[in-house]
């Protein structure tokens, strides 16, 4: 096995911990979107097409218990539910900029349009 930085094989528990988090479909897409601010469940319904609103809803209720997210429900008539990110969410910010620095260098011949759905919208 190889061995990662910590000595431990495979990494440590917590790398093990976020990359199982971090690997989910469109978790790094709907952390990416909501570090442009916060938005309603809609909104981001609207951004990430491609995902039905039952593995959003699933995906934000993950990252909500994870820390990464929080939810507000505004009340309104309908009622509205908003998204942002904590503190620890908004740390995810360099690691995305470290993604896209290392896609840029060694992967520059995959067009972000055709993985990532919300490059279309922005």
């Amino acid at each position: 096995m190889a061995e990662i930085e910590s000595g431990e094989p495979c990494g440590s528990a917590a790398l093990i911990r976020g990359v199982v988090l971090l690997q989910e479909k469109w978790v790094m897409l709907i952390i990416h979107q909501l570090l442009n601010g916060s938005a309603g469940f809609n909104e981001l319904s609207r951004k990430a097409e491609g995902v039905n609103v039952t593995t959003l809803s699933q995906r934000l209720a993950l990252l909500e218990q994870a820390g990464l997210v929080t939810k507000t429900i505004h009340s309104t008539m309908p009622p509205r539910t908003g998204y942002e990110l904590t503190e620890a969410g908004q740390a995810l910010r360099p690691v995305l900029k470290a993604i896209e620095a290392w896609s840029t260098h060694h992967l520059p011949e995959i067009e972000p349009p055709h993985i990532c759905p919300l490059a279309e919208k922005e």
